[in-house]
């Protein structure tokens, strides 16, 4: 595994790769870099014949407090960097869906944008009782695209995910566990500890019927593809627009956005 510069790995368990998004000083914000490798690393994951399974988690106490605004701005600014960020944005999802290593995720405190896409992907996602699951894009003034499209309506319903996506109403862990949105709730103590005993398992059953059988549920997401595409392009063409500058700066302001 090559070394990355915003994610941590290391070996916590016989084939079981553990992934930390690490910015701690910004409750695993995702910058530029961060978001590169989020969508680069599963690709050398499902090469590594040493992997057998994968933990993914936040330093500290969060699991990622969304995109560093810092890029949100650039994106706005630049069209080089919005069409960069929109091919890792539909490669985090599609490499996450295509890793045939089972991908375990452990939330904790704040998830939000890209570091949610990922735990919500994962094959099997454990949710501290207090962890804050939000998609917060409309409250950004942008489409709801890096993920919600492809994943909300198959695992809460339809209704549930208009509810929370359009008005990014926040979800706690248990509120989560209850609407079929995450595998399993557990105490805020014991997230990462039942990650990895669940990746564990994981790496010690037949590699092969695992496998298959992600890829084989999978394909009721990629059904979805054509869905997820079209809210990534409206997410980024609203990137574009006049909502996402009152987005922002209410966001660094501290305030609700005022969109008239």
């Amino acid at each position: 595994m090559k070394n990355y510069e915003k994610l941590k790995t290391d070996w916590v368990a016989d084939g079981v790769l553990r992934i930390v998004i690490s910015e701690p000083r910004r409750l695993n914000a995702v910058d530029m870099t961060g978001h590169r490798e989020l969508a680069e690393i599963w690709r050398d994951v499902d090469r590594d014949d040493e992997v057998r399974a994968v933990v993914i988690r936040g330093e500290g106490e969060a699991f990622s407090a969304g995109g560093d605004l810092s890029m949100i701005e650039e994106m706005m600014r630049d069209h080089g960097t919005r069409m960069r960020v929109f091919t890792e944005a539909r490669d985090i999802v599609y490499n996450v869906l295509n890793c045939s290593k089972p991908v375990v995720s452990a939330i904790q405190g704040p998830a939000v944008g890209a570091g949610l896409a990922v735990a919500l992907l994962a094959d099997i996602s454990i949710a501290g009782r207090t962890a804050r699951i939000i998609d917060g894009h409309t409250r950004l003034g942008v489409a709801a695209g890096d993920h919600a499209a492809i994943i909300w309506p198959l695992l809460c319903g339809l209704a549930k995910a208009k509810y929370h996506l359009l008005l990014c109403e926040p979800v706690t862990g248990e509120q989560a566990e209850a609407m079929g949105l995450v595998s399993l709730c557990v105490d805020d103590d014991q997230v990462h500890d039942k990650a990895v005993e669940v990746a564990t398992r994981l790496a010690g059953g037949s590699a092969d019927a695992i496998r298959l059988t992600k890829y084989a549920l999978n394909n009721w997401l990629r059904l979805a593809g054509p869905s997820f595409d079209a809210s990534l392009a409206m997410e980024f063409l609203n990137f574009t627009g006049p909502d996402v500058v009152e987005g922002v700066r209410a966001v660094r302001e501290k305030r609700p956005p005022n969109f008239g």
